[in-house]
């Protein structure tokens, strides 16, 4: 489905854990999706409103703490060679808020709803098919 320099931009919160700002939420299953993306050279771009005075480091560092590459941390590290512009830029943008992406309610583990990463790994390498 993706050649081997897809970006991807990734938010986080209810989309790789559930909604629990300020604080970082509860696991969703994003982990092993993530992981697999990377190992099949995706380049994640972690997309957030957390910025660096509302929670961004405590983003940037569960990647770190799962062993989850990122590839830019709310901008495209390549983009700059060829536009101003600060959207970042991505082939494919996984955000709980995002028309079509799969959700879940799951009240144990978050009043809201959060992306279904089980469905997004079926979309994106397709199982089941």
């Amino acid at each position: 489905m993706f050649n081997r320099t897809t970006e991807i931009c990734v938010d986080f919160d209810g989309t790789c854990v559930s909604h629990e700002y300020p604080e970082v939420g509860n696991d969703i299953g994003s982990i092993p999706v993530l992981k697999r993306l990377v190992e099949n050279g995706m380049n994640l771009i972690l997309f957030t409103m957390r910025g660096e005075d509302c929670g961004l480091e405590d983003a940037v560092k569960w990647f770190a703490d799962n062993d989850i590459p990122l590839y830019g941390i709310n901008a495209n590290p390549e983009q700059a060679k060829w536009t101003k512009s600060p959207k970042a830029y991505a082939q494919l943008y996984i955000d709980d808020a995002a028309l079509g992406v799969p959700l879940k309610v799951d009240p144990n583990i978050s009043a809201r709803p959060f992306v279904d990463w089980q469905k997004v790994e079926d979309i994106l390498f397709g199982i089941g098919e």
